[in-house]
């Protein structure tokens, strides 16, 4: 943040919401699983920078390598409903998206930020209300040019242009373009049997009575490799 003795941010209203429908990146990994998709998870968690921060939206990468100017080159090629991946290599000994950025990016109609790496001015950005997901804060500005040190050695974080990604408060998860439209579909259906039983056993049916726990159990003795998920498949039940 430029100016320390600005007043505070009180636009988050503003923010673009989370698409109507899209399932959490729980039901997305489970359903990636179930239908052996490529889903995939960044290398080290990536979390929001508020509780309750929430984004979906078609992938647009963008390497850091110049700072801001990076970035907004990443916000020209970006599309409204886009999220922006910043890829700083993951380091964490400086930040690279701060309010200004944020702001930028929000303006643009961007749905959200993920940031290899870290941000600053969390309050600030809480306040703005544009979901960003980082590998955590940090107060210092990016050190470009000779004097920087190097990235540490992580593996790379997956994803191309285009992909969809989803954020929430258990994390970051990037589906491929390709098997978006199964994998949502089949995560929705996966919600919609949760919330199922979840009424049903807060009615006093049980899981275990809803999941034919006995019927499980009595296979697994004549077949000791029988999988659970195999038994949920067939009893059309969720639990993950």
């Amino acid at each position: 943040m430029e100016n320390s003795d600005a007043p505070p941010l009180t636009a988050a209203a503003a923010a673009p919401p989370r698409p109507a429908g899209t399932p959490p990146t729980t039901a997305l990994w489970d359903a990636g699983i179930r239908l052996g998709a490529a889903v995939t998870l960044p290398p080290l968690p990536l979390a929001p920078v508020a509780a309750g921060m929430r984004c979906a939206g078609p992938l647009r990468r963008v390497q850091h390598t110049e700072g801001v100017v990076s970035i907004f080159t990443g916000i020209d090629a970006a599309a409204p409903g886009d999220i922006l991946l910043v890829d700083n290599s993951g380091r964490t000994d400086e930040a690279c998206v701060g309010d200004l950025v944020a702001i930028e990016a929000r303006q643009a109609g961007l749905a959200g930020i993920v940031v290899w790496g870290c941000h600053r001015d969390s309050d600030e950005l809480a306040a703005i209300g544009l979901p960003v997901f980082s590998l955590g804060p940090c107060p210092a500005s990016p050190r470009l040019g000779p004097g920087r040190g190097p990235a540490p050695a992580l593996p790379p974080l997956t994803g191309r242009d285009g992909d969809s990604v989803t954020a929430d408060s258990d994390g970051v998860l990037i589906v491929p373009a390709a098997a978006h439209a199964e994998v949502a579909a089949v995560a929705g259906q996966i919600v919609r049997a949760e919330r199922a039983q979840a009424e049903r056993a807060l009615e006093g049916v049980s899981l275990r009575e809803q999941l034919g726990w006995d019927r499980f159990l009595e296979r697994r003795r004549t077949d000791p490799g029988y999988a659970f998920r195999s038994h949920l498949a067939q009893v059309d039940g969720a639990l993950e």
